[in-house]
């Protein structure tokens, strides 16, 4: 049984840990119910998404300097201008098109994808938000009418997807919250890492990997030409192409823009990566502890877009482009976007530079971020993949 070392964390205030402990007792509950243990996907899914207890179903705020992590659109209004140009791109080709974002977050990336579409005279007729907490729907709705009045009116909420939408999809950082399972590659096959209860503790135990589990790392090593080394612990995303399916069946014609810290399968899978891709962030710590702080911590997985891409294809999409953030935002407009930056005052200049330094320098999320465009029906490649389209990698 295996206890990971525990990350020196700030301590969660009396609340939070009060809702903490009930989110365990609910996981508890559930491993008595399944025998004793839990895999490490459905773990991960009552911790995100247990009704009115996991980290995006309750009311926690998770975004911004007041929450545990920082989404692009929440470090510059720089990311939503730039996509709004994409987005226009997109929008000029589709009769009828619309826009339909997966996840709104805090409601930044919408208003500032609306206000740049109103200032380049390439409003859609609709703008729709799939977004599945109640709490945050009502969040997004106070914050874009407030922000936005006059734009407001195009705003409606669903808690599904709509079929047959025609025009852009958005989906920033939604698919790295997609439950993984966990891996080990021993000498006698794959073993599953699911997760128990030690002592009130959580802890890792090795089970037999279920067939379709064992199936999926075959099929990776098949491709990567080798077996993994016996040690090798990673995570795979099993949901990740019914996800992809999922939104194929939306996109009747038009382009997903989805980013996201990921790589390719072979970066994924590098032996040199022998713990996976896991990461937790609690009050903007990050760490590598998904067993602590339950409900009230992320987790998340990068994304291995290479399985996007090839899901995207079975679906019936196809690659439009992908890339790094960086590049995305340099060949989509960033330069239109700072054409008014010597006029600004100083403290301005510094506080815009240190944000476009964030968004696009290798070593913060210029290089780990991605984005894939899937596209279906005769649309344009958008022009921020003319710069350094790495499509070839996939």
């Amino acid at each position: 049984m295996q206890h990971d070392d525990r990350p020196v964390l700030p301590r969660p205030d009396a609340i939070s840990a009060e809702h903490s402990a009930h989110v365990a007792d609910f996981i508890r509950a559930r491993m008595a119910d399944a025998g004793g243990s839990l895999s490490f996907a459905e773990y991960m899914q009552h911790a995100l998404y247990a009704p009115g207890l996991g980290y995006y179903a309750a009311g926690s705020r998770k975004f911004g300097a007041d929450g545990d992590f920082v989404t692009a659109p929440e470090v510059s209004p720089v990311f939503g201008r730039v996509l709004a140009r994409q987005c226009a791109e997109v929008l000029a080709e589709v009769e009828g098109g619309a826009i339909l974002e997966y996840g709104a977050g805090s409601g930044k990336l919408a208003r500032d994808i609306l206000e740049t579409l109103a200032r380049l005279d390439a409003l859609p007729g609709r703008y729709e938000i799939l977004e599945v907490s109640a709490e945050l729907q009502e969040r997004q709705a106070r914050y874009l009418r407030a922000e936005i009045p006059e734009l407001v009116s195009l705003v409606s909420w669903l808690d599904m997807p709509p079929a047959n939408h025609k025009g852009v999809i958005i989906a920033n950082e939604v698919l790295d919250a997609l439950p993984v399972e966990r891996f080990v590659r021993s000498d006698a096959g794959v073993k599953q890492l699911r997760v128990t209860d030690d002592s009130g503790v959580f802890a890792i135990v090795e089970a037999p990997a279920p067939d379709i589990l064992s199936n999926a790392v075959l099929a990776i090593e098949a491709e990567l030409g080798q077996v993994l080394p016996v040690g090798f612990v990673s995570d795979i995303s099993l949901g990740l192409p019914g996800w992809v399916d999922a939104l194929a069946h939306t996109l009747q014609h038009g382009v997903a823009f989805l980013f996201d810290y990921g790589v390719t399968r072979r970066e994924y899978y590098a032996a040199e990566r022998s713990d996976g891709w896991l990461r937790c962030h609690f009050r903007h710590h990050a760490h590598n502890d998904p067993l602590i702080l339950a409900g009230i911590q992320d987790i998340t997985a990068w994304v291995d877009f290479s399985t996007v891409a090839e899901a995207g294809r079975n679906s019936g999409l196809d690659v439009a482009g992908y890339s790094a953030q960086a590049q995305f935002l340099l060949g989509g407009g960033l330069d239109a976007e700072m054409h008014e930056f010597a006029s600004l005052p100083l403290a301005s200049q510094l506080e815009l530079s240190g944000q476009v330094k964030t968004l696009t320098l290798p070593g913060a999320m210029g290089e780990h971020f991605k984005c894939m465009a899937l596209r279906r029906g005769d649309v344009r490649t958008p022009t921020a993949f003319r710069m350094a389209d790495r499509t070839h990698t996939l």
